[in-house]
């Protein structure tokens, strides 16, 4: 292995945004590692960017959503003495419906890939990208960072964290070479939605929505432009205000009336 040989990070890389990301990244001439749960998906989007470029994509499957799953890749990626200069925390799922009668083990789960995972895999490659004085860290978020989430109460929540914790990161490493960025798309046409059992919801179903590689692009660029806080679309600009201009009743309201069957 070189050893001035950087890696980027794309955690729930087989299918959506992080698949597209990767992708993207292997195009600009990044070398890739790309982790998710289902090992045959991770191949084939390895056989497909070797059929376009020559960059290096790492596979490793790994389930960040048990306990001890980030410190499983953590060591994969460490005994392979791969180094990590750009952490894409893309990793997540939803769910759809009422908490009192929510699955507890998909909720925790849902705690454990949005929260935990990414903010141990952060604490994990940060401080070696504060040492080199380079890195690039990026957070996927939400719109619904913004507001509460009726029938998503805890999806909702885990998505504040995000992007609390990524805005409060960012302004912490503020001089040291490192930066955090916030991405926050809207409903996209990533498989999101049926994995979070929201095709009956008419709100997704009646919008034109942007595709995965359209939301990756974005992302990318705002990681370049060391932006902090990245939100996809104009639509999507507006809705995150609505807590600034209106009553928080109302918002509630508001959200409960789009995500109500």
């Amino acid at each position: 292995m070189v050893a001035d040989k950087t890696y980027a990070l794309v955690t729930g890389a087989s299918s959506g945004i992080g698949k597209e990301m990767a992708i993207l990244l292997a195009k600009e001439g990044r070398d890739v590692i790309i982790t998710a749960r289902n090992s045959d998906a991770l191949e084939e989007l390895r056989s497909r960017i070797g059929g376009f470029c020559a960059m290096t994509v790492v596979p490793i499957a790994c389930d960040l959503g048990v306990p001890g799953g980030a410190d499983a890749l953590i060591k994969a990626i460490e005994d392979g003495g791969y180094k990590v200069c750009t952490l894409i925390n893309n990793a997540g799922f939803g769910d759809y419906g009422s908490f009192a009668e929510a699955d507890r083990s998909k909720t925790i789960a849902m705690i454990d890939l949005n929260v935990r995972a990414l903010t141990e895999l952060t604490h994990h490659f940060l401080p070696k990208m504060i040492e080199r004085k380079h890195g690039r860290i990026l957070n996927v978020a939400s719109v619904a960072s913004f507001v509460p989430g009726p029938y998503m109460s805890v999806y909702y929540a885990t998505k504040h964290y995000v992007l609390g914790f990524s805005e409060g990161l960012s302004r912490e490493l503020k001089g040291t070479g490192v930066t955090v960025t916030a991405l926050c798309p809207g409903p996209t046409a990533s498989g999101f939605q049926e994995a979070a059992s929201l095709g009956d919801v008419e709100f997704f179903n009646d919008r034109r929505l942007p595709t995965s590689k359209e939301v990756a692009r974005y992302g990318l660029e705002a990681l370049r432009a060391k932006k902090v806080i990245a939100v996809h679309g104009f639509s999507n600009k507006l809705f995150t205000f609505l807590p600034r201009i209106l009553p928080r009743n109302v918002v509630r309201n508001m959200v409960y009336k789009i995500q109500k069957k």
